[in-house]
């Protein structure tokens, strides 16, 4: 992941096994991640890509709106560093349901659509998701329609 944005997640990042709220807000920032590193995926970053990840990242994640901001500078300051999905994806793979899962899925390609336009390194990234969070084909398909669905795309 982005050096900087790494350096973030180390510090809020220490798993506390015996605080449930601690590790789902963990979750939350791994999925944030994902989306963020999303908005990078077609060399175009876009105002409209960049607020469908952060409203996604508030509504759906629950991230203030100060952590939301503090991610996007971060990932700003370094767009173009390689990316890491694994530290996150296994965090998302280990404690999300399958449910929540599909809705991050549904989440990615939403800010992949946001601009109306779907390059095929956002589609990539998120085949490369599903896999790594063991969400099935069909389910990928699913969400991808939903969310053209819902765009009117």
């Amino acid at each position: 992941m982005l050096k900087k944005i790494q350096s973030f997640f180390e510090k809020n990042f220490q798993l506390n096994e015996s605080s449930e709220d601690s590790i789902e807000h963990q979750l939350n920032l791994a999925a944030a991640a994902l989306l963020i590193e999303m908005s990078f995926q077609d060399n175009t970053v876009n105002d409209v890509e960049i607020d469908a990840a952060k409203q996604s990242m508030i509504s759906h994640l629950g991230l203030s709106t100060d952590e939301t901001h503090k991610l996007y500078e971060l990932a700003e300051e370094e767009k173009h560093q390689a990316t890491d999905y694994h530290q996150f994806t296994r965090l998302i793979s280990q404690h999300y349901t399958q449910q929540q899962k599909i809705i991050l899925i549904e989440s990615l390609w939403a800010v992949a659509y946001s601009d109306s336009q779907l390059d095929k390194y956002e589609e990539q990234m998120v085949r490369k998701v599903c896999d790594l969070i063991h969400v099935s084909h069909k389910d990928f398909l699913q969400a991808k329609h939903r969310v053209e669905e819902k765009l009117g795309l």
